[in-house]
């Protein structure tokens, strides 16, 4: 299409400006690579390749001269490379200073490894080790000849007007060769952007464009523009403007503190803005709800300031984008979500976007603009599918530090662990024949009670106070069950377990399980042996002695010191289960 586009470009360049009897100038028929990073060490550079490689795809690395390796992002066509080049760097995917090269400079290729060079370009060293066996190479083609002289090319561009020269800044800075203001004026940084843009397109950087120069970069940006559709538009009840690609999206609804915007003709694509009063606090909140999407994976960079975020999410189902900033009291943003096949589109809409969106003043969208029930406040995202964790299990508090004790199968596979939605945490010890695991909070955590094991054993008919997260979603604390030891053992007599009369749902598992001095007795670890499940009302618990050498293997110090000496009162013994037992979540 690019090629295409070069053409019937270049075309129409010559009838306008007279130069039938002219050759057309061409573009380099070689390949372009976007150079992204040069390290000084193999090892820093295939570490960057291997990253690189993962967000972006077809990522190559070479030498250069003795002593540097190369990153580079190809190879592609030139007129590819211009366009990729503008939308990764508009998404903040890849270096600011990243520029287009022909490759004359590679070396031997280190990355992928064991690839052979790739197109290696004329005159540049092959990855062979035996000089013998490299073929002869043609040297490079000469720079694509000029319609126009210097001086007739410095003339024609002199009758443009402040506009026609605004938007050949613009359309330098679609292909990602101008990064200034689109003020019609050309100084200095206008006259490196048009040498770059020869550059990579294989003429002479001379800095000023002939007329069929110009002519072929518009009229390729407005072909590009074309296809998206893109609109100034103007959301007066969020107080943004903004670029709306009107070929691929379409208003849907409001929906405070979001402007929802759904597919049109099969794109695929999804759009909020966002518009909400608020400071660095909502900023932060509005920051972590948005990770709570289905539609913005795990995987990927994120960054959180003080005064705006960013968030580039990717997975093998879905990508996005999503960026905020707050100002004198207001929070201006979107969200643009893709599939991972759409990503070159998805890069020229967010190039646009980032160049087009401004906030128009403090009008932010009212809460009251349409009336939400409970259950859409929750959630604040029709249309956008909430994620859900995978299991919801108890943990037990084990020490002051808050290391948790829970269930092992809960957290055998999880992208990510919380406790209480609040604190994120990793597995540091685990025993699938024990069921158990032992998890540590990544942030500090200040536990209102912790469990301290139990120095004696009950009997039979012994009474025991349970706790746990029995409908953590309709729940907001654990839930507390009196029961009864029916057996030391299994109901088989299985060592290492506690046969309870309590009535417990799988939530609870992990919970603890206490005696009336508030010791830890065991976990609540299941209402099934051996594959058969128990009589309704009967389950089984973890006895603590089964359970030290885990918790020893974490590092945490089994004190019994805390125990009280005497039964504490119900109001003690309640507080004691309730601040000990923790909400355990398990994210994709």
């Amino acid at each position: 299409m690019a090629g295409l586009r070069g053409i019937w470009a270049a075309c129409l360049a010559l009838a306008l400006v007279g130069f039938a009897a002219v050759p057309a100038a061409t573009a380099q028929d070689g390949p372009a690579w976007i150079h992204l990073e040069a390290l000084p060490d193999l090892a820093s550079a295939e570490e960057r390749a291997r990253a690189y490689s993962a967000a972006l795809g077809a990522v190559s690395g070479y030498r250069l001269g003795s002593k540097w390796y190369l990153v580079a992002l190809g190879p592609l066509a030139p007129a590819e490379a211009a366009g990729k080049m503008a939308t990764l760097k508009a998404s903040g995917q890849i270096p600011r200073d990243a520029y287009i090269t022909d490759g004359s400079d590679h070396g031997a290729q280190f990355w992928p490894v064991g690839a052979t060079a790739t197109a290696a370009p004329a005159g540049a060293e092959t990855a062979a080790t035996d000089p013998a066996a490299t073929s002869p190479l043609e040297p490079p083609p000469p720079p694509a000849p000029a319609d126009e002289t210097i001086d007739q090319a410095q003339a024609s561009e002199a009758a443009l007007s402040r506009d026609d020269k605004a938007e050949l800044q613009r359309s330098l800075q679609w292909y990602g060769f101008y990064e200034g203001a689109l003020d019609g004026s050309i100084g200095r940084g206008t006259r490196a952007s048009m040498a770059a843009w020869q550059t990579a397109m294989g003429y002479e950087p001379t800095g000023v464009l002939t007329s069929l120069q110009r002519s072929t970069l518009v009229a390729n940006h407005k072909a590009d523009e074309a296809e998206f559709g893109f609109t100034p538009t103007t959301e007066g009840e969020a107080g943004i403007e903004f670029s709306l690609p009107s070929a691929m999206l379409e208003f849907d609804h409001y929906e405070p503190p979001f402007v929802h915007y759904t597919a049109k003709d099969g794109s695929k694509l999804r759009l909020l803005l966002i518009s909400e009063p608020g400071d660095g606090d909502t900023l932060a909140g509005l920051y972590d709800l948005l990770q709570t999407l289905e539609d913005v994976p795990a995987a990927g960079t994120r960054s959180l300031q003080d005064s705006e975020f960013t968030i580039n999410a990717a997975s093998d189902s879905v990508a996005s984008f999503a960026t905020a900033k707050t100002s004198k009291g207001t929070i201006k943003g979107y969200l643009l979500v893709w599939e991972p096949t759409q990503a070159e589109t998805a890069q020229r809409i967010l190039a646009t976007l980032a160049s087009t969106f401004r906030s128009t003043g403090d009008q932010v969208l009212d809460p009251g603009l349409v009336p939400l029930d409970d259950a859409i406040k929750a959630g604040v995202m029709a249309g956008m599918a909430v994620k859900e964790p995978t299991a919801v299990v108890s943990g037990i508090y084990v020490d002051a530090k808050g290391m948790v004790l829970t269930q092992a199968d809960a957290v055998a596979t999880c992208a990510k662990i919380t406790l209480d939605n609040i604190l994120d945490a990793e597995v540091v010890a685990r025993d699938a024949a024990l069921g158990a695991a032992i998890l540590r909070p990544l942030s500090p955590a200040s536990p209102l009670a912790v469990g301290f094991p139990a120095t004696e054993t009950l009997g039979a008919g012994a009474g025991v106070l349970l706790a746990g997260y029995s409908l953590p979603s309709g729940l907001p604390a654990p839930v507390l069950t009196f029961g009864q030891v029916q057996a030391a053992g299994g109901p088989s007599g299985e060592a290492g377990l506690l046969t309870l009369a309590a009535n417990v749902t799988p939530h609870d598992f992990g919970g603890p399980v206490l005696n009336d001095k508030g010791a830890l007795l065991g976990m609540i670890f299941g209402t099934e042996v051996g594959g058969k499940s128990l009589p309704a009302g009967i389950s089984l618990a973890r006895d603590v002695a089964s359970l030290a050498p885990l918790l020893a293997q974490a590092g945490v110090a089994t004190s019994v010191s805390d125990v009280a000496a005497a039964a504490l009162s119900p109001d003690a013994l309640n507080a004691a289960a309730m601040g000990m037992t923790v909400q355990v979540a398990c994210w994709p």
